[in-house]
Order: structure tokens, then C-alpha cells, then sequence
């Protein structure tokens, strides 16, 4: 093989993270000129939805500590770690992360403020003291404009994620703060779903070379704290759940895959998308396929229990987009967000993840379905429909970390000596975007 040969795949990945990174960079031009002409995008730092403010806290040096262990030590430990320990740690490094990322904030500001606006679920929740009669006439108060609309927010998503603090509530854990703490516990399980998946549609190898990246997952910036962080959580465990079932032909597990899954659709209308990863499982699976109608059967009561409920999930979506309509959403070009929502993925999914499917589209082999090429172009798949629906123009940054996160599944084809450097520019990406600018929803 000859030096020209060997240079030529490294080249071919930098100019894919260049040109994912000079998208964004003409996504910020072009909204800061669209400003100045009287035609505003909407969104504080374009195409970011976010306030420019330089800024250190108590969490910088823990996220720097927490980059540059997982850099030095995180492939050496994925590669030789036994798999449940590796899991743990795993898990454990992903809350340190998005944890400390929240601090550069501050407690109050990055974490227990967060999720207390008016805007947001908790606003609701001191007014739910009946839960079937809410779901009952949820999809009344879903417009605007109405002496009882619902929070922003609330009114744009199923009921689920409203029950999800309501239940919170419930337990004794009210209040900003224990949001905040489990948005953060259950959004870093990314960090042992995503890997599992792998390894068990694929190989241990495979698996072990995604933890490093879904530890220092540059999303981890809007994961804490945000809701869409626990959809993220919620629903990448339903498909680990799901590929482990459908792989060892465990019907129980295949049932609970489904099961939380479709819970994952009351939590968020877009996240029937996650129907592109489900499939994704399936082709990866081969023959031991069989086992995935057991998903449909975990789905039908949870279906049944909202509908029975009075919530039909057909009517919320249509007036959500009744809704959608009534707001800023109006106002926001459909010709600037359609391109300019795929350049946040530089800083969502960091520039790895356009390294990651440029390896992935060359890799595909119609008749070896590896999950390393499968789970993200189906990521990829979802991430393309929800842009041309139009209906999530900006803040994607935040809204499609649930699909975002599964581009990393394919880390194994990154070079291992390239990993530890791509490693460094996911991590420089979140520290720099959680530095530079305060992030909002």
C-alpha cells in the first residue's frame, strides 16, 4: 500500500468534519446577516438557540477533569475492562460529564433553576391533583391563547412527560433540583444503552470502542438539564432492550423493548422517529429477527392506557401543529432552518459524528449488516425526516438528542489511532459551546 493510499481515508474524514463544521459556521453567518436585515431566524446565537456570555463556574475544572481522564484512560479501559464493569464506569463517567457541564452554569442557573420556568413541565405540575381527569381533557388546553393553555412546553408534547414530574412529585422528590438530578441519571444511560446495543447486534469490540464517545457525548451540554436528555435515556434503553430480546430470543425483554419504546412516544410526538432505530435493530439482527413482534404486543398497553385514559395521541399531534403555528415557529424561515438545523449537529453530535457516517455510508454491504454501518444511518435516517417535516425549526440542538446520540454507535469504524484525537474534538466542542455561550430553552 503506498503512503497516498494510506493518507487518503484520514483526508477523506477531515474534510467530512470540516465540512459539518463550515456548514455551521455559514448557518452563523447567514443568520447573523438575515438579523441585520430585518428578517430575524430567531435564535439568540444563530443557529444556536443560546445568549453569547463568555463565562466560567464551578463545574469548569471537573469537566476539564472528566475530558482528560476519558481521553487518556477511557480507550485503554473500554478495551481490556470485563463488559459490566466497563458499563458501570461507563455510566458513572456520563453523569460526572453532563453533570459538570451543568455547573460551568452554576447549581442554581445550569441545574436547579433549569427546568422551573414558566415554559416548562414543573410549572404544571402543583396544578395536576387528578391525573385521569388530566388526561382526560389534555388535548383541550393544548392551543394557545386559552385562559388554561398549557406551558409551552407541556402543550407540545403527550402527556408522558408531564406524568414523568407529576410522578416525581408524587414520591417526595419536588422541585427544580430533583428534576434536575434525574434528567441527568436517566439521560446518561445513553452511555450503557447505546454500547449494549452494539455489542449485542455486533461485536464486544465494537461496543467497547463506543463508550469513550457516548461518555463525552458533546449533547451532554443540553442534557442537562433537559427533558430531552430523559427522552434520549428512556428511549435508547427501550432499544437496547429491544436488540438484546430480538438477538438472545428473549421474548420477555423483546416485550419490555416495545413496552418502553411506546412510552417513549407519549414522552415526545417526534419520537415516533425512533421507529427508524427499532428498524435498524431488526435488519442488523439477521435471522434472529423472529423474536420482534414481541415489541408490537409490549406497545398495545401502553397504547390502550392513554387512549382508555382519554388522551388520543393522533388528536394532540395535530393541534400540537395547530399550536406550533400560533408561536415563533410562524415567524422562523423554513429555507434558513431546513439546512441550518443539520449544521447544529457539529456541536450536538460533535464533527466525529460526520467522520462516523462517512465511514458508515462507505462501509454498507447489503449483505453483512453490521450495526456499526446500520443503527447510524437509521440515526441519520430520523434526523433527515424530522428536518423536512419542518416542525422542529431550531432548538435541535436539545430536541434530537434521542436520534443524535446513536450516530456514536458507529465509533469501531473511526481508525484506532485516530479515536483518542477525535476523542479530544467532541470534548473540545461541548467545553467550548458550555464556555462561550449560556444555552437556554
Amino acid at each position: 500500500m503506498s503512503v497516498d493510499q494510506r493518507t487518503r481515508p484520514a483526508r477523506a474524514d477531515l474534510i467530512a468534519a470540516a465540512a459539518v463544521v463550515g456548514l455551521f459556521a455559514v448557518a452563523a453567518v447567514v443568520g447573523g446577516i438575515l438579523h441585520g436585515l430585518g428578517r430575524p431566524v430567531y435564535a439568540g446565537a444563530p443557529p444556536l438557540l443560546a445568549q453569547w456570555l463568555p463565562h466560567v463556574g464551578p463545574g469548569t475544572p471537573f469537566a476539564l477533569l472528566v475530558a482528560v481522564l476519558v481521553w487518556w484512560r477511557g480507550p485503554e479501559l473500554a478495551a481490556r475492562m470485563s463488559w459490566r464493569p466497563l458499563l458501570a464506569l461507563s455510566y458513572a463517567g456520563a453523569v460526572a460529564w453532563t453533570l459538570s457541564l451543568a455547573l460551568i452554569d452554576g447549581w442554581q442557573r445550569g441545574v436547579a433553576d433549569r427546568l422551573t420556568t414558566e415554559h416548562e413541565y414543573l410549572h404544571e405540575v402543583p396544578g395536576i391533583t387528578d391525573i385521569p381527569a388530566t388526561l382526560a381533557v389534555f388535548t383541550t388546553r393544548i392551543l394557545d391563547f386559552q385562559p388554561d393553555s398549557w406551558a409551552t412546553h407541556v402543550s407540545a408534547h403527550p402527556p408522558g412527560a408531564l406524568l414523568v414530574f407529576v410522578w416525581l412529585d408524587r414520591a417526595g422528590l419536588g422541585g427544580g433540583a430533583w428534576a434536575a438530578v434525574l434528567c441527568i441519571l436517566v439521560a446518561s444511560l445513553v452511555a450503557v444503552a447505546v454500547p449494549q446495543t452494539v455489542r449485542s447486534l455486533g461485536t464486544g469490540a465494537a461496543a467497547r470502542a463506543v463508550v469513550p464517545f457516548v461518555v463525552l457525548f458533546p449533547g451532554a451540554v443540553w442534557s442537562g438539564v433537559s427533558a430531552d436528555g430523559l427522552f434520549a435515556g428512556v428511549t435508547a434503553t427501550g432499544v437496547a432492550l429491544l436488540a438484546y430480546g430480538v438477538t438472545r430470543g428473549r421474548a420477555v425483554v423483546t416485550f419490555a423493548g416495545g413496552a418502553v419504546l411506546a412510552f417513549g412516544c407519549y414522552l415526545s410526538y417526534g419520537l415516533v422517529l425512533m421507529a427508524a432505530l427499532a428498524l435498524g435493530v431488526v435488519v442488523a439482527a439477521g435471522p434472529r429477527w423472529r423474536t420482534a413482534g414481541w415489541a408490537f404486543a409490549g406497545a398495545v398497553p401502553v397504547v390502550a392506557a392513554f387512549t382508555v385514559a382519554g388522551f388520543s395521541w393522533l388528536a394532540g399531534y395535530h393541534l400540537l401543529i395547530e399550536r406550533y403555528y400560533q408561536g415563533i415557529a410562524s415567524d422562523r424561515a423554513y429555507g434558513y432552518w431546513v439546512w441550518a438545523n443539520l449544521s447544529l449537529m457539529a456541536v450536538c453530535a460533535g464533527p466525529a459524528a460526520a467522520v462516523i457516517l462517512r465511514r458508515a455510508v462507505t462501509a454498507v454491504r447489503p449483505r453483512a449488516r453490521n450495526a456499526t454501518w446500520v443503527l447510524p444511518l437509521a440515526a441519520a435516517a430520523a434526523i433527515v425526516a424530522a428536518d423536512l417535516s419542518g416542525y422542529s425549526k431550531a432548538e435541535v440542538e436539545r430536541i434530537w438528542l434521542p436520534f443524535a446520540v446513536w450516530l456514536m454507535a458507529g465509533a469501531a469504524l473511526l481508525p484506532p489511532a485516530d479515536r483518542r484525537v477525535w476523542l479530544a474534538v467532541q470534548a473540545a466542542v461541548a467545553l467550548t459551546v458550555n464556555h462561550l455561550l449560556l444555552t437556554v430553552w
